[in-house]
């Protein structure tokens, strides 16, 4: 199958030149979400942990769109900004993504846009 752009309309809007999501050959690629509120742009200010739930809550809108869970991710990628922030996201994250948790990466990056904290990018399978 060719790369298609499904309609998003749950999670929050791209904010520059990229798709909120993208599918080809049965595989769907998420952008890499920040803490953002989908039906009003803004920000979510508050440590690691709060924005990653907000990210999470995001993710699962997002992959509601386009009729897949949490259980279809296949891999994550997680950036933060401060490593030392590891501990509380992973906890956030596991609430969400359960028994048989996909496979991630986690990185500590020089900075994210807008002085986020956290954010998380997945691919999920059909």
């Amino acid at each position: 199958m060719p790369k298609q752009v499904p309609e998003i309309t749950s999670g929050p809007k791209a904010l520059g030149a990229y798709s909120v999501a993208t599918e080809a050959n049965g595989l769907v690629f998420v952008s890499g979400q920040v803490a953002l509120v989908p039906e009003t742009g803004e920000k979510v200010d508050g440590d690691a942990a709060a924005q990653a739930e907000r990210i999470m809550t995001n993710l699962g809108l997002i992959l509601g769109d386009v009729g897949l869970g949490f259980g279809d991710i296949v891999k994550t990628s997680i950036f933060l900004a401060d490593i030392g922030d590891f501990s509380a996201v992973n906890e956030v994250y596991a609430r969400f993504v359960g028994a048989a948790p996909p496979a991630r990466s986690t990185f500590q990056v020089g900075a994210l846009p807008a002085g986020f904290r956290v954010e998380i990018e997945v691919i999920a399978a059909r």
